[in-house]
């Protein structure tokens, strides 16, 4: 929940607002609840960090995610988390290997908005 740079700045913010408090176990306890409550999951991750950690984490415990789109810039042979190929989720159970998924190696500004008008349904002409 806090790492990285907005660990940071929450953590630098709250040297002097002492009262400011984020429950992270409401959010984890959340986040669980879509995941367990749900028939099939699926997820868009753009890059890496938190967010996608915790949806693949989650998604782990439920034998993992049904359908998974996974958009990246970063290289694979650093390590990082946002680098990590579907296949690496597959390999720790946070994929299904049943699942229709699919790593993108591009940026995200120009892949995301070709993404959405392929999936809009189309007009008809006239």
């Amino acid at each position: 929940m806090l790492d990285g740079a907005v660990g940071y700045q929450l953590w630098s913010f709250w040297q002097d607002h002492r009262s400011f408090a984020i429950d992270g176990f409401r959010d984890e306890s959340e986040l669980a609840d879509l995941v367990f409550s749900a028939k099939e999951t699926g997820a868009l991750m753009i890059g890496g960090g938190v967010s996608k950690h915790h949806t693949i984490w989650w998604n782990q415990f439920r034998g993992g995610l049904d359908y998974a789109v996974y958009i990246t810039t970063a290289p694979e042979w650093d390590g990082s988390l946002s680098g990590a190929r579907v296949r690496e989720g597959i390999s720790w159970g946070k994929v299904k290997e049943s699942a229709r998924q699919v790593t993108i190696e591009g940026d995200a500004s120009a892949l995301l908005p070709l993404i959405v008008a392929a999936a809009l349904p189309r007009r008809k002409k006239r």
